[in-house]
């Protein structure tokens, strides 16, 4: 599967779509982001299933003012709608596999279950 081009107007129905969605925020200048780019889009053939997006970060100043992004490239992992993992820096294609096969194992219930926990615990208590 090709890579999506995710802008401010696809954001939200992007990364709240079942599954699993990686985001590579990007810009056409930035020489860690080219060297990572080959690796990334070979991944993304490799495992059709997971969505594989692209955020240009000159293109999408709001957007990436929203996630604060400070240092690209930088690598989001969404799951069900959950941000599991955020991290500049390029990775090594062995590392970006052990990514996927870690985010393929986790429980998403009990991810749900600690989220949920985690906010009621915060709630004010009457």
């Amino acid at each position: 599967m090709a890579t999506l081009e995710i802008t401010k107007d696809n954001f939200k129905e992007t990364v709240s779509k079942p599954g699993i969605v990686m985001l590579d925020w990007w810009a056409s200048w930035c020489g860690p982001c080219r060297a990572f780019a080959p690796i990334y889009d070979k991944t993304a053939e490799k495992h059709q299933d997971i969505v594989f997006g692209k955020i240009d970060t000159d293109a999408q100043p709001e957007l990436s003012g929203s996630f604060q992004i400070r240092s690209i490239p930088t690598l989001m992992v969404f799951r069900d709608g959950v941000l599991l993992f955020e991290q500049p820096g390029a990775l090594p294609a062995a590392a970006l596999e052990d990514l996927i096969r870690q985010v393929r194992a986790l429980d998403m219930a009990e991810v749900h279950r600690q989220i949920e926990e985690s906010r009621r615990a915060k709630e004010p208590q009457a």
